[in-house]
């Protein structure tokens, strides 16, 4: 994985690269103590994993990331606790607080992996009818037919199934909508995908599976439109 690191302290970047030189998978090509140059950066060269420190002078970490329209992975590394949630919020990767061990560092990095190998995994020919999820240190078949709708639930993502079965996996609901096919499932909320055929009724504001309420966001209704679903 093409990694940099962010941070206004010098000495805070070369703990950075003096783990990410023990990490086989990880190069390490750029670091940045300006926001802003790392932007420029960013703009020219493709990079898939950045490590960014949240309290920044001229722009917070948090900040500078939702500035991005297709930023990299994320794994915020800070001082400061009282930003975790919002962190995770974001879809970051991790959380590291300083100062943080190699152990922990090598940690994120396998999180880091683990997505950067499900998002660039081959695409098959002919769309499969099940994906593979994770569930503790095993991968579980799930039918796509059995999945009624999937919900973000905090560092994890929730499936709820037929029969009344639920499944929760270590993977963002961004990650997930990748492996679902666009043509049985729907984004409906920043926290929601929704299968369409199992879809009982629905209105602007939300949608009713068997004796779930799913709510519609305002930024995904315009894919309900689009789609004729109204």
């Amino acid at each position: 994985m093409i990694a940099i690191a962010i941070d206004d302290e010098p000495i805070a970047l070369d703990v950075v690269r003096s783990h990410a030189a023990k990490v086989p998978f990880v190069e390490l090509t750029a670091t940045f103590t300006n926001a802003f140059d790392a932007l420029a950066y960013l703009q020219q060269n493709k990079v898939d994993l950045m490590f960014l420190d949240i309290k920044m002078p001229d722009i917070s970490g948090i900040d500078f990331l939702n500035t991005l329209s297709n930023p990299p992975m994320v794994v915020f590394t800070t001082a400061y606790s009282e930003h975790a949630v919002k962190s995770f919020e974001l879809d970051a990767i991790d959380y590291l607080l300083k100062p943080f061990s190699l152990s922990r560092f090598l940690k994120a990095c396998n999180k880091a992996h683990e997505l950067f190998n499900l998002r660039n995994k081959p695409v098959p020919d002919a769309t499969p009818d099940f994906i593979f999820v994770k569930d503790g240190y095993e991968q579980v078949k799930v039918q796509l037919d059995d999945i009624l709708f999937v919900e973000a639930a905090g560092n994890y993502t929730k499936l709820y199934l037929t029969a009344n079965r639920s499944l929760s996996t270590r993977v963002t609901l961004a990650d997930m909508q990748l492996l679902l096919p666009d043509k049985k499932f729907i984004r409906t909320h920043r926290a929601f995908i929704v299968a369409w055929d199992k879809i009982d009724k629905f209105d602007r504001a939300q949608i009713n599976i068997n004796e779930h309420i799913i709510p519609i966001g305002a930024m995904y209704a315009q894919d309900l439109i689009v789609k004729k679903a109204w």
